[in-house]
């Protein structure tokens, strides 16, 4: 028994390890907290188009997210846990506000947390688990099962010479989805992935590309507040 206590103990400070160093990675602890508001200009690439969108984040609050897609807005909006939103008409909508699906609204809201589950994990109420040490094309990474306060399972991979996350394995309503993260770059001291290539069954594959990030602007509330009809 005393054995196998040592035995869990060094498993778990092997996880707490990798996840230090991935917070020391993205700049340190200091620094993530620092960041309140995130303002991030990207290009999205999908079935041969290349569409504009700007994400307007207050970190752990509100999160607005724009496109234009052939001249029509989509906006998706989380603010104090409900969510809205505007769908072109090409797109199935309405053009008008409308109120989120539930298991949408679910899926925004991991938004909220640029820096994903593994920054804070206990304070957060998550569990992780190391998998092992497995090699990524061609790169060893610490695979990672993170496992969220509301029992979500997340798949993370970190790179065992930058520890950075590399790639995420998330189920999306019964459809295992991938995300594969690359070009980090350091914006006031902390480190964003710049390319995210999003890929699941349903969507097939969606490519982001960042251009400009903005940490700690100011952002109007008035921008998450659902518009009267």
């Amino acid at each position: 028994m005393a054995v196998a206590l040592v035995s869990a103990a060094s498993y778990a400070q092997t996880v707490d390890e990798i996840v230090d160093k991935h917070v020391a990675a993205l700049g340190g602890l200091d620094k993530i907290k620092g960041v309140n508001t995130v303002i991030t200009d990207r290009s999205l690439a999908v079935q041969g188009m290349e569409i504009p969108n700007k994400t307007t984040l207050v970190v752990g609050k509100s999160v607005r997210n724009e496109s234009t897609v052939m001249g029509n807005t989509m906006v998706q909006v989380v603010d104090n846990g409900q969510g809205w939103m505007i769908r072109p008409t090409m797109m199935g909508g309405t053009g008008e506000p409308e109120d989120m699906p539930a298991d949408q609204l679910k899926q925004q809201l991991s938004s909220l947390d640029p820096f994903g589950g593994l920054v804070n994990y206990k304070e957060k109420g998550n569990k992780v688990e190391l998998v092992g040490k497995e090699s990524l094309d061609k790169k060893d990474v610490f695979h990672l099962k993170l496992t969220t306060s509301d029992g979500q399972v997340i798949e993370e991979f970190v790179d065992a010479n930058t520890y950075l996350v590399t790639k995420v394995k998330v189920s999306m309503n019964g459809n295992e989805g991938e995300i594969d993260l690359s070009d980090y770059k350091e914006v006031d001291g902390v480190k964003f992935a710049n390319t995210m290539e999003i890929s699941n069954p349903q969507m097939g594959t969606m490519s982001f590309i960042t251009s400009k990030i903005i940490v700690n602007s100011p952002v109007d509330p008035a921008i998450f507040k659902k518009p009267a009809k």
